[in-house]
């Protein structure tokens, strides 16, 4: 490939709508790679601005650097992902959004209520966590959805 044909790390990140720094830390963690010019300088093939969209989508529903890493590994590398590559990753994300819908949903329907944290303070709480039962599962809203809690 020809340099011409490559992105500086400034293009790229705008590009992708990120920072440099961001550029940097996805590369140093191994989700996307550069080449280098004879300068030392920092150049990036057109691809892995949808390798950039993947990360941050991934991200987005809560997937940790290890999980994209191992899903990044599945795609061919004698050639550029295709639309079918993506597809295919995408859809293992199924399950889990279907879980974040759901418990966002119930978080929705149940905010006005109670918010889950176990505080026996409302008087659903002394119903829905009878003696504080929710405090021996652990800290945190012990009664939001699990695919809610595993998020910050």
């Amino acid at each position: 490939m020809h340099t011409s044909d490559l992105l500086a790390i400034g293009e790229l990140a705008l590009r992708a709508g990120l920072a440099t720094s961001a550029v940097r830390f996805y590369e140093g963690a191994g989700l996307i790679a550069s080449v280098r010019t004879a300068g030392g300088q920092r150049r990036y093939e057109r691809a892995v601005l949808r390798r950039l969209a993947f990360v941050r989508a991934a991200q987005s529903i809560g997937l940790s650097l290890d999980e994209i890493r191992t899903a990044l590994a599945t795609l061919p590398e004698s050639r550029t992902p295709t639309k079918a590559d993506w597809a295919r990753l995408s859809r293992s994300w199924q399950s889990r959004l279907d879980e974040q819908i759901a418990g966002l949903t119930a978080l929705r329907d149940g905010l006005t209520s109670c918010i889950g944290c176990g505080c026996l303070s409302l008087r659903h709480c002394a119903l829905a966590n009878r003696q504080d039962a929710a405090a021996a599962r652990g800290p945190g809203a012990r009664h939001l959805p699990a695919a809610l809690r595993r998020h910050p």
